[in-house]
């Protein structure tokens, strides 16, 4: 029997590679949706009201409604972030994803269960997508375009680009726990705590982040050897969460930054963390994910009307356009700012500053860089400056 033809195979069944599939469903193409059961990645869950609104999420998925961050020094003094006028939303992975990818179907992609192995370009200029099926049976499907949508360590980007960048990584780590009444202790349900702490991560920074009837609490670090499950243990223990139900863990590694190139000049695209789109500094990746894949789906539309494999390059010149100056400077952020305890305390101390307070949330509600208050960027620039060069010491006393 000869293998099914779709326009487009979608490998990766995560938030991109969902909306990648619906949009291009909705355009009457047919769409493959290949995804692996069971895989839930490790994910804080925090989505901005531009999510919500962009891409038309239901109420019902949004599991919590977080008011505020409290940043926590490494000398465990700590800085209340709380948000005017809005809030941050936490979803489910489990639920989320698995919501998205029913989306998908309903749009009229047709969902496949299995795990990607090999993939061929033949001589007709059609792509060969080999997987596993759930009984370990080979099954093989053919497609004018595959887009690449599953994770990190992409193995549809191994194939396509067998010498091609990888990308560094953070790996991240977090235990689902059953959450304690909402302000026992020192958890708050409707508030976010990220910890910058070397104990709990040299290079990144630990969190726990209320879910509702769930808390995450996790914690990433690229560096070989440190412990992350110690980490969170410990975290727990600090946080008076030792003793919480563990509702299941999940690891997988964390893109650092967005690749060179996310085609092969072909007909394969990569999107999502595939294609490195994860905000450097805070980790996030729902929404760059999912505004990656909206402008793969365009890409790969022009790319299937016109036959001409550049238009796939679109993707990336559209996304960087739109948000590589955010990246940029989330990455200048990380840079500077998590190297050492005596810089992280210096950075949460920073964040008790009103203007520091107000553009990150403006920034993070919208996903735009507020351009309106140039005296707040100056003012915060000096006091940056003021930080850096040991100036000033934390907490308002003199270094």
């Amino acid at each position: 029997m000869n293998p099914e033809t779709y326009d487009v195979v979608v490998v990766g069944g995560g938030p991109a590679g969902a909306t990648a599939a619906t949009d291009l469903a909705r355009r009457g193409r047919r769409v493959a949706l290949l995804d692996r059961a069971g895989r839930i990645k490790p994910c804080g869950g925090a989505i901005p009201p531009r999510l919500v609104r962009d891409f038309a999420i239901p109420d019902h998925l949004i599991v919590a409604r977080i008011a505020g961050a409290r940043m926590v020094a490494p000398s465990e003094r700590a800085v209340d972030m709380p948000i005017e006028g809005g809030f941050v939303g936490m979803v489910d992975r489990e639920h989320f994803d698995e919501w998205l990818r029913e989306r998908a179907a309903d749009a009229g992609a047709e969902r496949l269960t299995g795990t990607f192995d090999t993939l061929t370009r033949e001589a007709c200029g059609l792509f060969r997508v080999d997987f596993r099926d759930r009984a370990g049976a080979t099954v093989a499907i053919r497609t004018r375009c595959v887009i690449g949508a599953d994770g990190a360590n992409s193995a549809v980007a191994r194939e396509a680009f067998p010498d091609g960048e990888r990308a560094p990584f953070v790996f991240a780590y977090h235990e689902i726990v059953r959450s304690p009444p909402a302000r026992e202790g020192a958890f708050d349900a409707s508030r976010c705590d990220v910890y910058y702490q070397g104990r709990l991560s040299p290079d990144f920074y630990a969190w726990i982040f209320p879910h509702g009837e769930t808390t995450s609490v996790g914690t990433g670090s690229a560096h070989k050897g440190f412990s992350l499950k110690g980490s969170v243990a410990d975290l727990r223990a600090a946080a008076g969460l030792a003793g919480a139900e563990t509702i299941r863990r999940e690891g997988a590694p964390i893109p650092l930054h967005p690749l060179r190139r996310w085609d092969d000049g072909q007909g394969v695209l990569l999107v999502g963390d595939a294609a490195g789109v994860v905000a450097p500094a805070s980790g996030e990746g729902i929404y760059y994910a999912m505004a990656c894949a909206r402008m793969g789906a365009d890409a790969v539309e022009t790319f299937l009307e016109t036959g001409d494999a550049r238009a796939l390059r679109e993707a990336r010149r559209r996304f960087m356009k739109a948000h590589g100056r955010v990246f940029w400077i989330l990455g200048l952020l990380q840079g500077v700012w998590y190297r050492n305890d005596w810089l992280r305390e210096r950075f949460v101390s920073l964040c008790r500053d009103p203007d520091i307070q107000r553009l990150t949330w403006d920034a993070y509600m919208n996903k735009e860089l507020v351009r309106s208050q140039p005296m707040a960027h100056v003012r915060i620039l000096f006091k940056d400056l003021a930080h850096l060069l040991g100036l000033a010491g934390p907490w308002g006393r003199r270094a």
